[in-house]
């Protein structure tokens, strides 16, 4: 909004400011960050008016996690919240791609809200079916990713490593952009079981992608360092600030002991926000990088449940497998801190192809 107006205006004196992309993702950042610390304290009290009990905690879980009973859930709106609030004062309004990542943000953090209501008001920690929410994110993930291929006109997928390695996938793209956005939305939602577990490795993932969109939005960089050029992906640097400065604003109460809980409504939507970025600026095998401790997550529930099925004997203790190193007897802020050095570590290596090509 404040870029369409200093350009109305010829961006005269210090709006001329506005003209350039680092200033409007610095001030994304730190005005999602000032909107979150603002309104969370009166958020979470409402939150635990409404709530009651709170969020519902399994009993075949870890034992230390039952003294979480009523902590309030769906601490994602107060994420959602400043995201949107910094990112519709900072970003270019006119950038389809924006719009195609708070479509998938928005859409997905609603799927969580009815997930995480239906839990809340039904005391179980089951809510909403899979297939249901599965139908409904592949629905909105197919909407996005057909915006963004008409929008740009590119359907090759990137190999790392490889620059010269780009199959172009034709329609067939969208289906495979739509599985990454709905797989990386859950992958980080699995994660989300501990204090702070998911928050801060959204965050590194965050900065991580708003490097890769800026790259990928100026066609000097990205022609130097051998990566597709996306013209108008550098606004995702905003979506970036946004989502970090929402998130470490949430961080703040949700360290442990948590004040709230993100719940479904905030993981799912920034899963999905960053599967999204992924998918604009054609990084999205780099996303499982960058990425990989939300992979390893979600791994970890898959070979669980697999060779139970077939075997029935289970490969770790209790999945994902944040909770297998707590039934190893880590204590949570040792598996969290871990995880979170785990998460930086693979954002590095995940940077680091974009020269090593």
């Amino acid at each position: 909004m404040l870029y369409l107006i200093a350009e109305q205006l010829g961006f005269p004196g210090v709006l001329n400011l506005f003209r350039y992309l680092s200033f409007r993702t610095g001030g994304s950042v730190a005005t999602a960050l000032l909107i979150g610390l603002l309104i969370g304290p009166k958020f979470i009290g409402w939150l635990r008016l409404r709530q009651g009990k709170g969020q519902p905690i399994r009993t075949d879980g870890p034992q230390s996690h039952l003294a979480k009973r009523g902590t309030p859930t769906m601490g994602g709106l107060m994420i959602l919240t400043s995201l949107t609030l910094a990112l519709l004062i900072w970003m270019d309004l006119r950038n389809a791609y924006v719009w195609a990542c708070m479509f998938v943000t928005l859409g997905f953090g609603m799927i969580g809200f009815l997930d995480d209501y239906d839990k809340v008001r039904k005391q179980k920690t089951a809510g909403v079916s899979g297939k249901v929410r599965l139908i409904g994110e592949f629905l909105i993930a197919g909407i996005a990713s057909a915006i963004i291929i008409f929008a740009e006109g590119n359907t090759q997928l990137y190999v790392p490593f490889f620059s010269w390695v780009h199959p172009d996938l034709g329609y067939f793209y969208i289906a495979f952009a739509a599985f990454t956005i709905v797989a990386f939305g859950n992958a980080v939602n699995l994660t989300d079981g501990l204090d702070g577990l998911a928050t801060m490795p959204v965050v590194i993932a965050g900065m991580a992608f708003m490097l890769i969109a800026y790259l990928a939005g100026n066609k000097i960089y990205a022609t130097y360092l051998g990566i597709p050029h996306v013209p108008g992906a550098g606004d995702l640097a905003i979506f970036c600030g946004a989502m970090i400065g929402a998130g470490l604003a949430f961080l703040w109460f949700n360290a442990p002991p948590a004040a709230v809980f993100m719940g479904d409504t905030g993981s799912l939507a920034l899963g999905g926000a960053i599967g999204t970025i992924a998918v604009t600026t054609h990084h999205e095998l780099v996303l499982g990088i960058i990425g990989g401790l939300f992979v390893m997550e979600a791994l970890s529930v898959i070979i669980q449940v697999f060779f139970f099925k077939r075997t029935g004997k289970r490969v770790f203790r209790m999945a994902p497998i944040h909770h297998h190193f707590e039934q190893l007897g880590w204590s949570e802020p040792t598996v969290v801190i871990r995880f979170w050095i785990i998460a930086f570590v693979l954002a590095l290596a995940g940077l680091a192809t974009l020269k090593l090509r």
